[in-house]
């Protein structure tokens, strides 16, 4: 919205833009958000494929929704969202070996990111590290919640498990927290990057 003020005749007239309030995603936003997520896909399917142990591959997935997410700003609800399509994702054959744990340990993951986007993070006033501590809470609470589900479901309720629930957490803890550091770091180092690329 712009106000015009009126000046005398000859006088160059003065325009003061007031900038709006962002209201949802816009389409580029949705289109990154898409690309980021396929990205996200790739890398836990080549990079965390390799890394994989106990049935469970470090999930970069979260990585880019958090980028996602750092980078557009959505409202709480839409970030659910965007962490619900990233679950869905997970849900293919070649992507998850536990059906069904991801939707609901994304949804979570996406929804801390959301609220902790909004939160000012920075050093001296000038160094923003947002990206790395938002990132890292947020993997940490996706990895963390399927990871409890997953033992749950593979090795307390499994009488024929050969794993100890020892074993098992400790395995888990290792690719959830190695997974957060990866992906803080990772993000801390694409979002001002991206911001220039992007003009955010």
């Amino acid at each position: 919205m712009s106000e015009v003020t009126a000046t005398p005749a000859g006088q160059k007239r003065t325009v003061n833009a007031v900038a709006q309030k962002k209201d949802g995603l816009s389409t580029q936003d949705l289109i990154l958000i898409a690309v980021l997520l396929a990205a996200g896909a790739v890398l836990k399917l080549t990079v965390g494929s390799m890394l994989a142990s106990f049935g469970m591959k470090p999930n970069f997935i979260i990585a880019m929704y958090c980028l996602a997410i750092i980078l557009t700003r959505p409202k709480v609800g839409q970030a659910a969202i965007i962490g619900l399509i990233a679950g869905l994702i997970c849900q293919l054959p070649m992507l998850n070996a536990t059906p069904g744990l991801n939707i609901i340990s994304e949804v979570l993951g996406a929804l801390v990111c959301g609220l902790l986007v909004k939160v000012p993070m920075r050093i001296g006033g000038k160094a923003d590290i947002n990206p790395i501590v938002n990132t890292f809470i947020s993997t940490v609470v996706s990895g963390g919640t399927f990871a409890l589900m997953a033992i749950y479901i593979n090795v307390v309720s499994n009488a024929n498990s050969q794993t100890t629930f020892a074993a098992a957490v400790g395995a888990y803890a290792l690719i959830v927290l190695g997974t957060a550091t990866f992906n803080a770091i990772l993000n801390q180092v694409l979002v001002p990057i991206m911001r220039k690329v992007l003009k955010k």
